[in-house]
């Protein structure tokens, strides 16, 4: 997935391996979709991660959603 284009996603080398986080956490990106993709309703994944909102939530899985047949550039 490449998530250079969201802008709720920051990659910094050297933070947790430079793995794409949700900015401002050390919540990989893809954790959240991965969680979304196993049936986790966006509540249940906003109980695991109060530092991030609910639209942040819905805002990571939709990215992901429209960008998922695209290649990592």
């Amino acid at each position: 997935m490449d998530w250079k284009e969201c802008d709720l996603v920051e990659i910094v080398a050297g933070k947790q391996g430079g793995v794409p986080l949700v900015k401002g956490t050390r919540i990989p990106a893809e954790q959240i979709v991965e969680e979304s993709e196993l049936g986790s309703p966006i509540e249940e994944i906003a109980d695991n991660y109060p530092s991030i909102t609910r639209e942040q939530i819905s805002r990571l899985i939709a990215y992901a959603d429209s960008h998922k047949s695209q290649p990592v550039r």
